[in-house]
């Protein structure tokens, strides 16, 4: 039973009282609240002595706890008190526990489940000898003991992972994974193109490619549905944004996200209708994972074909795909094949690189805890639900190696990442 909880004289006691949302998996409790001796006299509330096993038999239905002092509970629970000469009692609450998982079959309820006292009460027993019991509590708590120990093992090794991913990612984005294209070039004794030179030649093909429709890279001129207007004319991309800029070796340089591509856009808004049926698919939130493209869930879609969106939000192989709305916010991950009729969603946007050759180093370096995500981290707005602007996409910094550098660091990281991902697997 429960005491009235508008009488404060019931409750703040020290008898301890509790309900099944207070019953861990380990047959443990976790005592949140007390009685008075006054609320258990005037309530139904009962009392039971140690060693009873205290099973929930509507909300919660079949957990089992092991009631190591006195204590009452709520009416969602009995409690079963035997004699401890004869049955020892964490054998009975691991019996329990197990012939519980039983009672969803024969439950009845029409707005909670339970299973009445009667039931209960019907439950089979099966009972070893008392030594037996022991030695059979002793074994399971021994395996459990380990099974423990190597679940915190298992939680170590891959906070390691993470950690050593981590690493990886952020020597790569600071120019100490691989050697870099100066000083290489120094030791060969030969010239090299800087990334400064390297910028200008994106930059000067981002003007050429502006206006030449979706098989140059770009939503403008040539596209269905394209209109004329002064808002498509060529735009100069964003500076970057230099707050708490990274350092970078000598031969690199910082430009903005929005100079290396040809498009920062994101999905329609008004594709719900045409969800479930077609040969498309519409890529969500949940398929962009860092570093990576999860295909496991798909959401068909059958857009109309005269739909400009079409074209802009349908994604090629080098696209770099970012998380801007919900709980996995500011998530990068690549398109590495060809993917006919895959078309991004309203949030996730896509990043089209000029050079399509700078695709995997640009993930590489927005997927970095010290490139894109220190900067997205900064940039995210929005306490119930996580927001990053296109502008924000635009104006991220990016550290830029020449492109032989980036190779290198691409190859040194792939080289690396699949033994973790192989011992994560």
């Amino acid at each position: 039973g429960t005491p009235a909880t508008n009488t404060p004289q019931y409750w703040g006691g020290k008898i301890p009282w509790i309900t099944s949302a207070d019953i861990d998996r380990d047959h443990s409790l976790r005592v949140r609240k007390h009685i008075s001796e006054l609320g258990l006299k005037s309530s139904a509330a009962n009392r039971v002595p140690p060693g009873s096993v205290v099973v929930a038999t509507r909300v919660g239905l079949g957990k089992v706890a092991l009631a190591k002092t006195d204590l009452a509970f709520s009416q969602d629970c009995h409690a079963l008190l035997f004699d401890p000469s004869s049955l020892e009692p964490s054998y009975v609450a691991i019996y329990m526990g197990c012939a519980s998982q039983s009672y969803r079959h024969v439950a009845r309820g029409t707005t909670i489940n339970g299973i009445t006292k009667a039931q209960l009460l019907d439950t089979p027993l099966l009972i070893p000898p008392l030594p037996e019991q022991r030695r059979i509590v002793a074994e399971i708590e021994k395996q459990l003991t380990r099974l423990e120990a190597a679940e915190a093992a298992l939680l170590r090794l891959k906070a390691n992972l993470r950690r050593y991913r981590a690493a990886v990612l952020k020597a790569a984005c600071e120019g100490r994974l691989v050697p870099t294209e100066v000083e290489l070039a120094r030791a060969e004794g030969r010239e090299y193109e800087p990334a400064g030179t390297l910028l200008a030649r994106i930059l000067e093909k981002r003007r050429s490619l502006w206006g030449r429709g979706p098989e140059a890279g770009s939503w403008t001129s040539g596209s269905p549905g394209y209109a004329r207007t002064k808002e498509n004319r060529y735009c100069s991309p964003l500076p970057p944004d230099l707050t708490d800029a990274p350092v970078i070796p000598p031969g690199w340089t910082l430009t903005s996200m929005d100079a290396l591509t040809i498009r920062i856009t994101s999905g329609s808004r008004d594709w719900t209708p045409f969800y479930g049926t077609g040969s498309g698919t519409f890529l969500m939130a949940q398929n962009v994972r860092p570093g990576r493209l999860d295909l496991s869930a798909r959401q068909p879609v059958d857009p109309p074909r005269d739909d400009p969106s079409r074209y802009r939000s349908e994604v090629r192989r080098g696209d770099l795909l970012v998380t801007i709305v919900g709980a996995n916010t500011g998530d990068v991950c690549r398109v590495t094949e060809d993917l006919p009729e895959h078309y991004i969603c309203q949030s996730v946007a896509l990043m089209r690189p000029v050079l399509p050759e700078t695709s995997s180093y640009l993930c590489l370096y927005m997927d970095s805890e010290s490139g894109g995500q220190r900067q997205y981290k900064r940039y995210i707005y929005g306490a119930g639900r996580p927001h990053l602007s296109f502008a924000q996409l635009k104006a991220s910094v990016v550290g830029l190696p020449p492109l032989p550098e980036q190779h290198r660091i691409v190859a040194e990281v792939e080289r690396r990442l699949p033994v973790v991902e192989q011992l994560e697997a």
